[in-house]
């Protein structure tokens, strides 16, 4: 689901944040897979829209940079095919009719967007279709900023953002410079609610931002994540649920017949 310069928790991911994979099926409805179709889910995590494709007849890998992702998809999906690789520099020997990916490019720096676009575009047939959902401009923007906060208050440096947040018109032109048409591109709004009606809001920092509690004693891990619940409540608790404000891009693109 990202590169692999990142630890993940395969086990929380699955139990408190399938959210991520539960929306994810709307945009395989835009993919349509086809029975036959080679396809590569780019980012699979732990496998549940990799098997959504083969349920519809298409011969499907999925391709994950981490280990423990890979490692729980194969456990639940021993009968498909996963692989460990780098959404940046993948290759293939037999090219795909279709790539979908949902929930990882926002995971690769602006910098590296342009590789992992050769990458698809080379990984794809000539008419092949590139169907995506990532962070949009603005993602989660209340949390990343009240967490921000709560680390100043205590004294630390302010977080790196590590993630790539684009409006529609920052990442059309990047998929038409690698060579891509764009068919549909899409930016909503789609406040998300996290699992644990008590802990959604400190389970998602520890699953995607972890890496600024890790290094936090105790107490100050405790401290951050009070005080983001405290200045959050207002606005992103409602009818007994933690909201996640998230910020969507979804797009088709299709490599030209002739490139």
């Amino acid at each position: 689901m990202n590169p692999s310069n990142r630890s993940w928790n395969a086990d929380l991911y699955q139990q408190k944040h399938a959210f991520v994979f539960h929306f994810g099926v709307d945009v395989l409805k835009l993919l349509d897979p086809q029975p036959g179709e080679r396809i590569l889910d780019l980012g699979c995590g732990t496998g549940e829209l990799t098997a959504r494709i083969a349920e519809r007849g298409a011969e499907v890998i999925g391709l994950d940079a981490s280990l423990s992702m890979i490692a729980k998809a194969r456990e639940s999906f021993p009968h498909l095919s996963f692989q460990q690789g780098d959404a940046r520099d993948f290759g293939t020997d037999q090219p795909f009719d279709a790539l979908f990916s949902n929930a990882t490019l926002h995971w690769i720096n602006e910098t590296e967007q342009p590789s992992v676009l050769a990458a698809v575009f080379n990984a794809l047939k000539p008419g092949g279709r590139f169907v995506a959902e990532l962070g949009g401009r603005g993602n989660v923007a209340r949390i990343l900023n009240a967490l921000a906060n709560a680390l100043t208050e205590l004294g630390k440096k302010q977080p790196v953002n590590l993630n790539f947040f684009p409006s529609v018109g920052e990442y059309t032109t990047t998929l038409e410079t690698a060579g891509f048409s764009i068919t549909l591109a899409q930016f909503f709004d789609r406040d998300t609610p996290l699992t644990d009606p008590e802990t959604g809001l400190s389970d998602w920092i520890t699953m995607f931002r972890g890496d600024l509690l890790t290094a936090l004693s105790d107490q100050d891990r405790q401290t951050v994540l009070a005080t983001v619940n405290n200045q959050l409540r207002p606005t992103n608790f409602r009818d007994g649920h933690w909201f996640a404000d998230y910020k969507r891009l979804r797009f088709v693109a299709v490599k030209p017949l002739e490139s």
